[in-house]
């Protein structure tokens, strides 16, 4: 236990080393059962340590949202952190491989708890919360039978080509994620009015909408919980595991139901290895469509086609 406390201590000074906090307030820090410590108030963007590849900064902001995970969140944190098991590594790998920080994986984790069924009131679709302009801007199909919004693979591509134009224009990742949020045209307003590119003085000058204000703290939140979840209180979570699937194509008019009953596994599970399959079946209309089955099923579908062409 103290180890881990020393290890998670070492995050936060190493990253706030450069700067020296600006108020004389003493705040908590984030681990269990060590309080006190000043000070570690940063109020810039840091660089990230050598066990968390985004920016760290921990304030009060920060640390009002890890106390809501903690507490009223932690319900839902527990089913996110469940869910991080499944697809966090696949994430990540994809954005090391585009040269980014692995770490921003979590934007997904506080946009949809990593549910590819999430929908916002705003009409913001799966795991990365694409609304549907931005979504076709970035190459991800959609129509009545298809949402690849919902794909976790697609939509995080999509993700990783949004964020790598963002970063270019504002070279801040803590703006990326804002933009992110909140759209790139109102970010590069707000740079412009206020004539800054640090997202804690636009935040204090309250630029940006409460929901944007809390989206940076409530990601480094959910960073740092993550990192160390049994420090923060998270004991008990059982990890979800993603079967090992292969691409298989079929012709249009294939169910994915039928698809299940001959590989004798769950609809549900078949709908869960294709959840951008909205009607769970490809059209008529459609000459031909790649699905996932679990890994090795390949062979035994075949003859299944060959009978049911």
């Amino acid at each position: 236990m103290l180890m881990r406390q020393l290890v998670l201590l070492l995050i936060i000074f190493t990253s706030g080393q450069a700067y020296a906090a600006k108020t004389s307030a003493t705040i908590q820090s984030p681990l269990l059962g060590v309080k006190n410590i000043e000070p570690i108030s940063l109020s810039a963007e840091t660089e990230a340590s050598p066990f968390i590849d985004v920016p760290v900064t921990y304030n009060k902001e920060v640390r009002k949202w890890v106390k809501y995970f903690q507490t009223r969140g932690k319900r839902w944190f527990t089913k996110w952190l469940s869910r991080s098991h499944k697809y966090l590594p696949r994430m990540q790998h994809k954005l090391e491989l585009a040269g980014m920080p692995k770490d921003l994986a979590y934007i997904s984790m506080i946009e949809s708890g990593f549910s590819s069924k999430a929908v916002s009131t705003a009409s913001a679709v799966g795991p990365w919360q694409f609304i549907e302009p931005t979504g076709k801007r970035f190459g991800l199909k959609i129509a009545n039978w298809i949402d690849e919004r919902r794909d976790f693979e697609k939509s995080t591509d999509a993700a990783i080509s949004y964020m790598k134009i963002l970063h270019k224009e504002f070279g801040s990742w803590y703006l990326v994620a804002a933009a992110y949020n909140t759209g790139e045209g109102r970010v590069r307003r707000y740079i412009r009015r206020y004539k800054t590119k640090d997202f804690w003085t636009l935040s204090k000058k309250k630029a940006f909408v409460e929901e944007t204000r809390d989206y940076i703290p409530k990601f480094l939140a959910a960073v740092l919980i993550a990192k160390a979840p049994q420090l923060y209180g998270f004991r008990n979570v059982k990890p979800q595991y993603q079967l090992r699937t292969e691409y298989f194509m079929v012709p249009g008019g294939t169910k994915l139901k039928t698809i299940a009953d001959h590989l004798k596994i769950t609809h549900r599970a078949i709908k869960e290895m294709n959840p951008d399959l909205t009607l769970g079946y490809i059209p008529h209309s459609v000459s031909a469509h790649l699905i996932r089955v679990p890994e090795g099923a390949t062979k035994s579908l075949a003859p299944l086609l060959a009978k049911n062409p």
